[in-house]
């Protein structure tokens, strides 16, 4: 296996977590790993509720969103999520990427050289935020529930280890809507990603969630 190549394609498998995975829950950081999942008190029982409820209490949503690399470059752009199975994520220029799942298959795209990767949609992380219903306690452990002014965070790792990291969530209380969530990749690089002008219920144009591909051997929409 071309060595290079295959990094090329974990990085752009990465990109995909990174821009909606962050609803969809990854894998933990070794250490995380080797640790028992916490007992759970009330209260925090409560706030994961809570957020399960609000992942699950809406079948479109759009917004803006900003993501903030490790070395700190700044990408903004436009996302629509239309449950079940699709979702579009457009990084404004001059990040050349766009992810769009059309239900089964996930694309990453490179608008600048007319380049994409495609992984079947139940393969990828992605699956989980975008099925009809996502049951926290099945399909992620968590780590770890913090709040405070308002604010909850919740720490998770994704049972199946899809991919080496872990997420961290950010919910407002008060607005009763996710503000940001945190990618911390395996080797503690973190990635944030947070939301702003968040719509639910607005109805999306099925448009969005057709990307036209052009590779050899690979899916045509």
């Amino acid at each position: 296996m071309d060595f290079k190549l295959d990094r090329r394609a974990r990085r752009r498998r990465h990109i995909a977590a990174i821009a909606l995975s962050g609803l969809a829950f990854l894998a933990s950081m070794p250490l995380a790993a080797a640790d028992k999942p916490p007992a759970l008190t009330p209260e925090q029982t409560a706030a994961v509720n809570e957020i399960g409820d609000y992942i699950n209490g809406f079948r479109t949503l759009q917004g803006d969103f900003t993501q903030t690399s490790p070395k700190g470059i700044v990408s903004k752009g436009v996302f629509y999520l239309s449950k079940p199975g699709k979702m579009r994520f457009e990084y404004s220029p001059p990040n050349p990427f766009i992810i769009v799942s059309d239900g089964t298959w996930v694309t990453i795209k490179n608008r600048a050289k007319d380049q994409a990767d495609q992984y079947p949609l139940s393969q990828t992380p992605l699956r989980l935020v975008l099925d009809d219903d996502v049951n926290i306690y099945k399909e992620a452990d968590i780590l770890d529930v913090q709040s405070g002014d308002g604010l909850v965070t919740v720490t998770l790792e994704d049972k199946k280890k899809i991919v080496p990291g872990h997420l961290i969530l950010s919910y407002d209380e008060k607005q009763k809507a996710l503000q940001q969530w945190i990618v911390v990749d395996g080797q503690g690089r973190r990635t944030t990603v947070s939301l702003e002008n968040v719509v639910a219920g607005v109805q999306t144009d099925p448009k969005l969630f057709v990307i036209k591909v052009n590779r050899g051997g690979g899916k045509k929409n």
